[in-house]
């Protein structure tokens, strides 16, 4: 069984808006055993929706169209999917009913233009839309099976859940799925792991496939079988030999942080941290507080942006300052001791850049950045180039950080 994905909307053309909803229907797509060939971005233009309609109608057993459904005119979809079909828009009551309802739970008069919402093609199923207005459509159209969602991302997901799964799910017919698991390796370029797995690349159940993002690449191995327990069985060796060849660059799976890693590592060994950040400005803070729980094991942070801070909130030397600059590894070892020291923690790491784009210099050019872990056994330094825009440079230094702290614990955990 093939399917399609249209998502309709001039924004997603435009870049105002980023297509999530295709992503998400893609997983459930995979996850039911449902191969996805082609995906569509298409404007609010009837003609060329139209145009993209009946085309995937000809090359796909199943269409999942999301967006369009809203109460204004160029909310066109059901239009669409009526003038290709070769069917009449008639008003439905139910999603009338449906409409009406909504606006009732709020206390609020329906507009007029919401009656465009329960205009349903001739023929057609409504799918119960509990979050919003806009209910969705089934038609099965020249034997493909048609499946309208909202755009709202809220409303597809809930309407996809309830309505849309259950019924491929039939369609597919039995337990055949397509499941996928995720690696994520740090401190290793995308060549440089291929390389290390390049035999593994061309397997055909499993796949491996490499991905590149921000600071990190990722491995998928995907798998297709009558049940997930298979899928799982036929994985598994396979993640095994990555695993081994992998090293310490593999630091998670599936969904997966740096931060989250560390603070794994952290509360397993009853250990507290201290951040101490110049140039990432609270970003390291920042993502360790973002995973539930940190308080376990965070203990204090500093942003000390300029070189006065660095000397009255953790004790830098100023001569230290004035012989090395801020931008060094012996600043950065002094403002990491100075954390520990300040916070009582049981290890501290601390980071001072050039993020640029500016102030870079031909001995330390933007993207220099330098990093310190202390603890009371010593402390380590080193300093890293990065590359890319200020946030990019930003958020490399704040992975290293968390790299850092990962490897001291796995080492530390190691140690007899």
């Amino acid at each position: 069984m093939k399917a399609e994905i249209v998502a309709v909307g001039t924004e997603l053309l435009l870049g105002q808006v980023v297509d999530t909803n295709s992503a998400e229907i893609a997983q459930g797509l995979a996850e039911l055993g449902i191969d996805c060939y082609f995906q569509t971005h298409v404007g609010d233009n009837p003609l060329r929706l139209a145009a993209v309609l009946g085309q995937a109608l000809v090359r796909s057993d199943v269409v999942i169209v999301t967006g369009g459904l809203g109460p204004t005119e160029d909310d066109l979809t059901k239009e669409a999917l009526a003038a290709v079909a070769g069917k009449r828009l008639q008003l439905h009551p139910e999603a009338l009913a449906q409409v009406r309802g909504y606006f009732e739970r709020l206390g609020r008069e329906m507009p007029e233009n919401n009656l465009r919402q329960a205009m349903i093609p001739e023929g057609a199923e409504i799918l119960p839309n509990r979050v919003g207005t806009a209910p969705g459509v089934y038609l099965k159209v020249h034997g493909a099976h048609v499946f309208c969602l909202p755009g709202v991302p809220g409303e597809m997901r809930a309407m996809w859940k309830e309505e849309v799964a259950p019924r491929l799910s039939r369609l597919a017919g039995g337990p055949s799925v397509i499941l996928s698991k995720t690696l994520r390796f740090y401190g290793i370029g995308e060549s440089a792991l291929e390389e290390r797995v390049k035999d593994l690349l061309h397997g055909e159940n499993p796949t491996v496939a490499p991905y590149a993002s921000v600071g990190e690449v990722r491995l998928r191995i995907t798998a297709k079988a009558d049940s997930p327990g298979e899928a799982a069985r036929i994985i598994e060796p396979v993640e095994r030999e990555i695993r081994s060849r992998a090293g310490r660059f593999l630091y998670g799976e599936g969904d997966d942080t740096l931060e989250r890693v560390a603070g794994r590592l952290l509360r397993e060994r009853g250990k507290k941290l201290a951040v101490a950040e110049s140039c990432t400005g609270g970003l390291i803070t920042h993502r360790i507080t973002n995973v539930p729980g940190s308080s376990d094991y965070l203990r204090q942070g500093w942003v000390v942006y300029s070189n006065e801070a660095k000397v009255e909130q953790l004790g830098v030397r100023p001569e230290t300052l004035a012989r090395h600059g801020a931008v060094s590894e012996p600043v950065a070892a002094e403002m990491a001791q100075g954390a520990l020291q300040r916070s009582g923690a049981d290890l501290a790491v601390a980071v001072t850049g050039i993020a640029g784009p500016g102030g870079g210099t031909e001995e330390k050019p933007v993207g220099t950045v330098c990093f310190a872990l202390a603890t009371p056994g010593g402390t380590r330094t080193w300093t890293a180039r990065f590359a890319g825009s200020r946030e990019e440079i930003k958020w490399r230094s704040a992975s290293e950080a968390l790299n850092l702290v990962r490897l001291a614990l796995l080492e530390e955990r190691e140690t007899p």
